[in-house]
């Protein structure tokens, strides 16, 4: 925590919904954090989670209706992507409680809860032997997100999460914002660190800031630089210092200077993130995605689905938000006490291990920890890895086939044959039931 006052004080044991709040987590300007537990309700949903309240104060009821349509909308996105790299959102609630002036009205988002944050374990490690992978994972949630048509407009090291089982999520969508053609628009941006020289300085018109996806590829290749070497990649021992040389970059009165301490599998990939202009700079994630695996010696991922064209609605959404969220903190949704994020001995596709996080003790493969999301045939990504991995190494279903990310005939039958063994429904589908079982080994 960091002392500030919180902007939504809430109670211990409040009740909202199904949950109780325990304790806070983080505060920023214009929400707050809290741990919370399931006290009734539904079961499918996990036992803990981070509730995120955004406050009533001084905002007018249009503010209000914005700020909650786009709790809806990260919601709907969030759902439509089914994605294991963004950090998950399960529900939206309103609080309606007169009898507190200060939170009747509120919007609350009920968000998956994390063990901490990139930022918060490269404190502790500038360079973790863990880097590599995480960037893999990083780069692999950027690219689901442009994929779905959608920027995220504020990457860096504390709008990272990590989760229970050492893996990332992306985090913190207050300045996403949808794409219309090539370009989307949002608030102006507030971490000159990860910010595109372009966009230091930008003209502001009533629909916010026009950026690109190139502005995220930028934050990446900074966030990768940091992650790798424990540096900036300009000079400059104050942001504002740093910002000054991104300038004279982007003008050509400075040279990139890319630490030699950087691997030189990333040399050129950070090469091409950091591009001075965002005309020079990639912008095709998925071919940046595949030399990042490469570098960091993952396993590839799957390939995304092709995505039925967007319908656009409200193509204002980031002027309207930013009277109401310009200039928030960033929060993380953490554990204060910021525990470890990744065992000693990661888990592997071969050699699943171990791990516990909040809906139990169970088997970790490496790609997803999800124990509650449904995945059927025709899906793809890294659940169904996660999967395939559980089924031929931990549980020696070799009809599974190859470990390919695909959810396919074989991994239907495959999971049916599980499913008959641990005397389950024998749908193909695989939702929490059956998630337990094949983390636990047995029956649920």
């Amino acid at each position: 925590m960091t002392g500030r006052p919180y902007a939504v004080p809430v109670p211990k044991g409040y009740r909202i919904g199904p949950w109780e709040v325990r304790e806070p987590v983080a505060s920023g300007a214009f929400a707050t954090v809290y741990d919370a537990t399931r006290a009734a309700g539904d079961g499918e949903l996990p036992r803990r989670v981070a509730l995120k309240f955004l406050p009533t104060g001084t905002r007018t009821p249009r503010q209000l209706h914005h700020l909650r349509d786009l709790a809806e909308r990260e919601v709907q996105l969030l759902r439509r992507l089914r994605s294991p790299r963004l950090i998950r959102m399960y529900d939206t609630l309103t609080v309606d409680d007169p009898d507190r002036p200060e939170l009747d009205g509120s919007t609350v988002l009920v968000l998956e809860r994390a063990e901490g944050s990139l930022d918060a374990a490269l404190s502790r490690t500038p360079r973790p032997d863990a880097g590599p992978a995480l960037l893999a994972q990083i780069c692999e949630g950027l690219h689901q997100l442009h994929h779905a048509g959608w920027v995220h407009g504020d990457l860096k090291p504390a709008n990272v999460l990590l989760m229970a089982d050492g893996s990332a999520r992306l985090a913190d969508f207050n300045l996403a914002a949808e794409l219309e053609g090539t370009h989307a628009y949002a608030p102006v941006f507030a971490t000159p660190d990860y910010t595109p020289p372009e966009l230091l300085w930008p003209e502001v018109d009533e629909r916010g800031t026009r950026i690109r996806p190139s502005a995220d590829v930028w934050a990446f290749g900074v966030l990768a630089h940091v992650v790798l070497t424990g540096e900036f990649p300009l000079p400059g021992g104050t942001s504002e210092a740093r910002s000054d040389a991104a300038t004279r970059y982007a003008r050509g009165r400075e040279e990139l200077r890319l630490s030699p301490g950087l691997p030189a599998a990333w040399h050129d990939i950070l090469q091409d993130c950091l591009a001075p202009t965002h005309a020079l700079r990639t912008t095709d994630t998925a071919a940046l995605l595949r030399r990042v695996e490469e570098a960091a010696g993952a396993s590839r991922s799957a390939r995304l689905p092709r995505l039925r064209p967007r319908r656009w609605r409200r193509p204002a959404l980031a002027a309207a938000l930013a009277s109401a969220i310009l200039g928030a903190a960033s929060l993380a949704y953490t554990t204060p006490w910021e525990s470890a994020p990744a065992a000693a001995a990661p888990p592997t596709c071969e050699k699943p291990v171990v791990y516990e996080n909040a809906d139990g003790r169970g088997y970790m493969a490496g790609h997803s920890g999800t124990w509650d999301f449904t995945i059927k045939r025709g899906d793809g990504g890294s659940q169904v890895r996660e999967l395939q991995c559980l089924l031929r190494h931990l549980h020696g279903i070799t009809e599974v086939g190859e470990v390919d990310g695909d959810f396919g005939p074989k991994t239907q039958s495959a999971v049916v044959i599980f499913q008959k063994r641990a005397g389950l429904d024998p749908d193909g589908m695989v939702g929490p039931a059956t998630w337990r079982a094949l983390r636990k080994g047995g029956k649920p």
